[in-house]
C-alpha cells in the first residue's frame, strides 16, 4: 500500500534501537526524510547510516538528550523548525514500589514522559496546522489502558500525556493535523530483556523462564517485534489515517482483555 507520505519530513526520538527504530524504518520504506536522535551517538549514527542505505531517503541522526532543553533545540535546529511528522518516544521509567518513589522521582519521569512529548508537539504541531498537514504519534504504553503495579511512575506520567492529547487532537483536527498514541504491549527490545531480568533477579528463576512466563500470557504467546509496530506507526502517519483522530491504540497481541 502506497502511503501517499513520500518526500515528508519526520522526526524520530529514541530511533537507534527498539520501537523507535521500527518507526523509523517504516516511515523510511515510505519515503520519509527523517531526522532520528537518541543519546547514543555511535548507535544512532549507525542507524542513520544503515536505514539511509537501504531505503534511500535522507536520515540525519541528533545525538541528544529529547528531554533536556538543549536536546529538543538541537533535533528542532536540524529540522529547521518543522517537520511533517512527529514520533514522540523516551525510555520509561524504571520499575518499583510506589511506597520507594520521592517527589523527585515523579517529576523526572513526568518530565520525560510527558512534559518532552508536550513541548515538542507545542514547537512543530503549529506549523503543520498552517501548512494544513501533519501527523504526531505518541509512543506511550499498554499501562494506559491497564496499569501495571511495578511500573507506577510510567503509569503517572504517560496517563497525564494521554489526557493532554485527548483535548489537544481534536482542536487540531481541524486544520489537517492528526494526534494519536501508540500503546504497546511486550515487544521483544531491551526494555523487555530488563524487565524480564529483573523479575529473574527477584524470583531466582532464569531469564527464559521469566519470559516464558510472560509469553504464556500472551495470546498470541509471543512478544511483539518492533516491524509489526513500524507499520502500525507508519500507517498511522499516512495520508489514509486522516480520520483517525485522538485515539488510543493497543499493540499487545491481546494480552488485555478489554471489551471497549
Amino acid at each position: 500500500m502506497d502511503l501517499g507520505i513520500r518526500g515528508r519530513k519526520g522526526l524520530v526520538c529514541a530511533a537507534s534501537k527498539g520501537l523507535g527504530r521500527g518507526c523509523a524504518e517504516a516511515l523510511a520504506e515510505a519515503g520519509v526524510d527523517l531526522v532520528i536522535n537518541a543519546r547514543g551517538a555511535e548507535a544512532l549514527t549507525a542507524t542513520a547510516e544503515e536505514i539511509a542505505a537501504k531505503h534511500g531517503v535522507s536520515v540525519t541522526p541528533v545525538a541528544a538528550d529529547i528531554t533536556t532543553e538543549a536536546g529538543r533545540a538541537a533535533v528542532l535546529d536540524a529540522l529547521g523548525g518543522q517537520a511533517d511528522i512527529l514520533v514522540n518516544n523516551a525510555g520509561g521509567p524504571p520499575p518499583g514500589s510506589w511506597t520507594d518513589w520521592s517527589r523527585e522521582d515523579f517529576i523526572k519521569a513526568i518530565d520525560a514522559n510527558m512534559l518532552t512529548a508536550i513541548a515538542l508537539m507545542q514547537a512543530l504541531v503549529p506549523g503543520m496546522m498552517e501548512r494544513g498537514w501533519g501527523r504526531v504519534v505518541n509512543i506511550t504504553s499498554q499501562s494506559v489502558r491497564t496499569p501495571i503495579a511495578i511500573l507506577g511512575l510510567s503509569n503517572t506520567a504517560r496517563a497525564g500525556l494521554t489526557g493532554f492529547v485527548a483535548g489537544m487532537s481534536r482542536q487540531v483536527a481541524p486544520h489537517g493535523v492528526v494526534v494519536n498514541n501508540l500503546l504497546p504491549g511486550i515487544h521483544a527490545t531491551d526494555r523487555a530483556d530488563s524487565l524480564d531480568s529483573g523479575v529473574a533477579r527477584a524470583e531466582g528463576i532464569s531469564v527464559d523462564a521469566a519470559r516464558q512466563r510472560r509469553e504464556a500470557t500472551i495470546p498470541t504467546r509471543s512478544y511483539g517485534l518492533p516491524e509489526d509496530f513500524g507499520a502500525t506507526c507508519a500507517f498511522l502517519c499516512s495520508q489514509h489515517a486522516r480520520f483517525i483522530v485522538g485515539q488510543n491504540i493497543l499493540l499487545d497481541g491481546g494480552a488485555a482483555n478489554i471489551s471497549i
